[in-house]
């Protein structure tokens, strides 16, 4: 058992005097079994963080000790999952869980654990991590201690993950553990314990049994955290990532020929997302920061005068976007596709900073941006890692005159959510025409001429361009 700090008795008495431990300790002990608080809702007290989810663990059965706590607190919101032995209470935003303590044994071929009843020492033994099986007694004897015996609180103290039993055991039995311990290290800027580091490379084609749902919600939340890049960093170097994300893994490596080298791809990209962290915590523009120099590899060339190019990479990682959605069970629906624009567009603000901007230009990327077209110019802007200060300085000054010019070209033109002035309608009713290609061509003609700047984006000078472009076409308008 480890000694607690006065600073950290004080965060815990603040907590652990709510009704809520008070109520399950009560009913503990017209139960005559032992109750503790268990898990991440500890760490997470003692960290300072806040926390919606609240593990309870008895010395018997989980779901008669939620039946009753549900009675005194009164509350309606009540899950039971007889299977597993467990309940959870929804309460005043809380998700209140409670759980028979157990013990657990693997098969190698499974991670589904044959389950046992156990004791408390049995429960925390079989925890990921030491800061995830810490617990504080609910009991009359010793009501707000700290039953800590493999040092969670030292390694909180010391920022480390580490795991109660052999990380080997630990990471064979229940491979999905080892994306977990990135992801904390990611969401807590801890440093993975050697040992425990050592365990993943041995263990990693173990992540192979799990499933893809389970991967990709660790990954998510690696990609959410406050650190991603020293997650990643640690699934490239453990060799997991290579498994799980192998495109993203190719993009590691600086090649040399005649002298001319190119940069990093890996690094670059976690130099990317890092950056855009301060201005989003969008999941999917994060995966675009991700995903943006994804086709790099399968592109690159090298030509003697040019040296390296990396030419079409963004339409073919606009093109490898669903592919890589669909194999890591992530959503096709709009976020994919909001994820794909931002590759396909990527390199378009960031060529209007090195060229003369015409308001044609601007009109086009407004009119694909569309909607997106803020979410782009912060990936734009996240994507200058160049250690030349003076030249970022450089870069991100015209990203500042591209924006004024993209908001005034806005204003006259009204290119953003933009719609056909003319409808196809009114071209068939001018035309006297049946569905045919040709409506097809004139509203394209329409658009074309109003992006370029040759007509301005209202009906009236959208319906004389329409008169000359059917005449063009050998059509004749019909007469009032």
């Amino acid at each position: 058992m480890n000694s607690i700090s006065s600073e950290n008795k004080k965060k815990i008495q603040k907590v652990i005097h709510d009704k809520v431990f008070r109520v399950v300790s009560e009913c503990g002990e017209e139960l005559g079994k032992p109750v503790f608080v268990i898990g991440g809702y500890v760490r997470d007290v003692i960290l300072g963080r806040p926390s919606k989810d609240i593990d309870f663990v008895i010395a018997g059965s989980g779901i008669a000790l939620a039946e009753l706590v549900a009675k005194k607190l009164k509350a309606t919101k009540v899950s039971f999952f007889k299977t597993y032995g467990t309940a959870m209470i929804h309460h005043k935003g809380f998700d209140l869980e409670f759980v028979g303590a157990r013990k657990e044994s693997y098969k190698r071929e499974s991670r589904n654990p044959i389950v046992e009843d156990g004791t408390l020492e049995d429960d925390q033994k079989r925890r990921d991590f030491t800061i995830n099986a810490m617990a504080i007694s609910l009991n009359k004897d010793n009501y707000a201690t700290l039953i800590d015996p493999f040092g969670g609180i030292d390694h909180l103290e010391e920022g480390i993950i580490k795991t109660p039993l052999d990380p080997d055991i630990t990471f064979s039995d229940d491979p999905l553990r080892m994306m977990r311990a990135v992801r904390f290290a990611s969401q807590l800027n801890f440093n993975i314990d050697p040992e425990v580091f050592k365990a993943l490379k041995v263990n990693k084609e173990r992540i192979k049994i799990i499933t893809q749902e389970r991967i990709t919600d660790e990954m998510n939340k690696i990609i959410l955290s406050n650190h991603p890049s020293i997650g990643f960093k640690s699934l490239f170097s453990s060799g997991i990532l290579h498994i799980i994300f192998p495109e993203m893994a190719d993009l590691q490596g600086i090649e040399n020929k005649n002298g001319k080298t190119h940069k990093d791809n890996f690094y670059h990209t976690l130099e990317v997302l890092e950056n855009i962290l301060p201005n989003t915590n969008d999941l999917w523009l994060r995966w675009a920061a991700i995903m943006h120099d994804i086709a790099k590899p399968p592109t690159k060339r090298f030509h003697p005068k040019t040296g390296w190019t990396f030419h079409g990479h963004e339409d073919k990682g606009a093109r490898m976007v669903p592919i890589i959605f669909k194999r890591m069970k992530l959503p096709l629906d709009h976020k994919m596709k909001f994820v794909q624009k931002m590759v396909q567009l990527h390199l378009r603000p960031i060529a209007l900073t090195k060229e003369i901007v015409t308001d044609s230009a601007l009109r086009r990327l407004l009119f694909d941006a569309d909607q997106d077209l803020d979410p782009l110019m912060k990936l734009c802007r996240a994507d200058i890692t160049s250690k030349n200060e003076t030249k970022v300085k450089k870069y991100l000054e015209r990203f500042s005159e591209v924006e004024i010019k993209i908001k005034k070209v806005e204003e006259r033109d009204r290119i953003r959510n933009w719609q056909p002035p003319v409808s196809g309608e009114v071209i068939i009713k001018t035309f006297n025409l049946k569905p045919c290609k040709y409506i097809g061509d004139i509203k394209d003609a329409i658009k074309e001429a109003i992006l370029d700047g040759e007509i301005e984006n209202n009906y009236d000078a959208a319906y004389n361009f329409m008169l000359i472009k059917g005449k063009e076409l050998g059509l004749i308008a019909e007469t009032n």
